[in-house]
């Protein structure tokens, strides 16, 4: 077991606050070795907590928190803090079932004031928070930390023009823990920074600046580019002057005696309006297996701590993501005009492997959804086959560009919509809830959902043809079930889908994953007498009308059944019925879909358990609606074409 003697004393920063300097270095070991400890037993974000660790000590050394507030971009760069801020004896529940969250969370802790799962929010929400301070007259600090990879996104520069134009007093730290975007940080540069950063440096600009005033507009234009000059052999913070940022950097974020006297001249300044240091870290700092890592360990199964092996998958079944990458790699074979694109996250999506093969027809565009999608748009238009893959939770932020780039054009861009459903540890900001509802809106679009994995593959196939329109298809994280895959040349007819077991009382309609719930369900309703059919849907749009009509004709419960929220595949299917005239009584229909909640982190299973959404509740549902004498009319005259 490491020694954590410093680390024992600390349990909130106030504690933080009462230690030396000097035992700072020795503390930030002894968190850094808690980090790795914790996180080889839960499994989680690795390397971005560990390039943060003496960013995190000199924050709340500095500042005090929580009455500063403090917002972490990418909340999974927040261990360490959440060791420090009162959390350390739960640590080890993190992303574990009624746990500590994966990602900073209001309602966890008053040292997280704002959420934080998906990126590049920090600089808008303290922007919020310091305008609101302002206006009520508080003197508090308000500091944003940014990076891993966040400032890629426009919505960060959004927020930059944004404060720039302001005189709030915000403070932003740009944690560059990839590719330093500035030269080499050095002891020279160190010093500079101090010197830049401290009060002699702010009160001489401000006399500069009183001084020119007086003189001509041509002297003053002399001097203010002789002052930016300076700064700017220093620090190359010309992009951030522009956006109207006071820039200070770059500055080694891992040393804690240049981090700390930078830190607290930038809070004792006077100067009105935002600040921006630079820091640069390295991902994965102080574990040599993270260090040498391609994706500095940037997400972790359990791992040995000695040898940094993690812990591997005990079947040999693929992941829904690397089927679909192998076979969008077939198509590309034979098909040169198809390119793959994602935003940021060519591992989790699979475009690493399409990209190995195709590395000049696979564009990783950073975190930066909507380029991504009026990207595929404009590639579209040229007659190439663009393949978007993102997650259900992050294309929730292209979907204005989905609408009025994609569906409103008509243009064939295909979604391969991964994670769909819920997703387990990473928690409800990360389930695809609500991409069947956004998408099966949207005239135009082909939305469909994989039961397994050869159903993935067919549907892969199936997009590839479609050339008229934009398509999608959703498929949940993780393994398939183990079934044989067809060829690339099995292709689904369009808007039709098919009975897997026949009954005669009960139909159950799924859409998408929960199709071997459905049949568990069947199985369980057999043995009570009750017969009952189970029928992939397939397809959320368009429907299979006739396949819908010939349930509702010959049964006397339909249930439906989805991974999403209200408004997707079973509304449609509501509404579709309500338009096609109901007469007498006969028909129990019934909905399932995840609950008006948002789910908190756990295994799959028991997140579905919650949801309502496993075998047992489908059972159940059809109990219910077999005793109910609540029904709807039985469906005369029916048109089922």
């Amino acid at each position: 077991m490491n020694e954590t003697k410093l680390l024992d004393q600390v349990k909130y920063p106030s504690d933080l606050r009462k230690l030396s300097k000097e035992d700072l270095p020795k503390l930030a070991k002894e968190l850094r070795e808690e980090l790795i400890d914790v996180v080889s037993t839960t499994g989680g974000h690795l390397g971005a907590g560990l390039g943060v660790v003496e960013l995190t000590i000199a924050l709340h050394y500095v500042f005090d928190t929580p009455k500063d507030k403090l917002v972490w971009d990418v909340g999974h760069q927040t261990y360490p803090h959440k060791i420090i801020t009162g959390r350390r004896d739960r640590i080890r529940t993190l992303r574990k079932g009624e746990g500590l969250s994966g990602f900073t969370k209001r309602s966890e802790s008053e040292y997280d004031p704002f959420g934080a799962a998906h990126s590049s929010t920090s600089i808008s929400s303290t922007l919020g928070m310091a305008v609101a301070k302002n206006l009520s007259n508080n003197s508090n600090h308000v500091v944003a930390v940014i990076g891993d990879g966040a400032m890629s996104a426009g919505m960060a520069y959004e927020a930059m023009n944004n404060a720039g134009a302001m005189k709030s007093k915000l403070i932003v730290i740009l944690n560059d823990n990839d590719m330093s975007i500035a030269p080499p940080v050095g002891a020279m540069s160190s010093y500079l920074v101090r010197l830049l950063s401290g009060k002699t440096y702010f009160n001489l600009r401000e006399t500069v600046k009183m001084v020119t005033s007086a003189f001509s507009k041509r002297f003053k234009d002399k001097a203010g580019k002789a002052e930016e000059f300076l700064r700017d052999i220093v620090s190359g913070g010309t992009l951030f002057n522009e956006l109207g940022f006071y820039y200070v950097g770059p500055i080694d974020g891992h040393n804690l005696n240049t981090l700390i006297p930078v830190l607290k001249n930038i809070k004792n300044s006077k100067h009105n309006g935002p600040i921006l240091i630079h820091t640069v870290t390295k991902k994965g700092k102080g574990y040599k297996p993270a260090e040498d890592s391609r994706d500095k360990y940037h997400g972790v199964n359990k791992f040995n701590v000695v040898t940094g092996e993690q812990t591997k998958s005990k079947t040999d079944i693929p992941s829904y993501t690397k089927v679909f990458a192998n076979t969008l790699v077939k198509h590309a074979e034979n098909d040169t005009k198809i390119v793959g694109i994602t935003g940021a996250m060519p591992g989790g999506t699979g475009m690493d492997i399409f990209g190995k093969k195709f590395p000049d027809r696979m564009f990783d565009v950073g975190i930066a959804e909507q380029h991504a999608v009026t990207f595929a748009a404009g590639l579209a238009t040229e007659s190439y086959k663009p393949f978007v893959a993102i997650y259900s939770t992050f294309l929730q932020r292209a979907y204005d560009q989905v609408v009025h780039d994609v569906a409103i054009q008509n243009l064939p861009v295909r979604f391969a919509i991964d994670r769909a459903g819920l997703v387990g540890a990473d928690g409800p900001t990360h389930a695809g809830s609500f991409d069947i509802t956004y998408l099966s809106t949207l005239p135009n679009f082909v939305v469909m959902g994989a039961s397994d994995e050869a159903e993935l593959v067919k549907m892969i196939n199936t997009s590839v043809s479609i050339n008229d329109r934009p398509s999608a298809f959703r498929y949940p994280r993780g393994n398939g079930l183990g079934v044989k895959l067809p060829d690339i040349n099995e292709i689904l007819k369009i808007g039709e889908g098919k009975i897997v077991k026949e009954g005669k009382k009960v139909a159950i309609l799924s859409f998408g994953g929960r199709l071997m719930e459905s049949l568990k369900a069947a199985e369980i309703l057999e043995i009570k007498g009750i017969s009952t059919t189970v029928a992939d849907a397939r397809f959320a749009k368009p429907l299979d009308k006739k396949l819908i009509m010939d349930l509702c004709l010959n049964h006397e419960v339909l249930i439906t059944i989805e991974e999403g929220s209200i408004g997707g595949f079973g509304s449609h299917v509501f509404q579709m019925l309500a338009e096609r005239g109901i007469f007498d009584k006969g028909l129990k229909i019934r909905s399932m879909i995840l609950p008006d909640q948002f789910i908190n982190q756990d295994t799959p299973e028991n997140m579905y358990k919650v949801a309502g959404l496993d075998a047992k509740a489908i059972e159940q549902k059809v109990i219910d609606a077999l005793k109910s004498n609540i029904v709807i009319p039985k469906i005369k005259n029916i048109n089922n074409k």
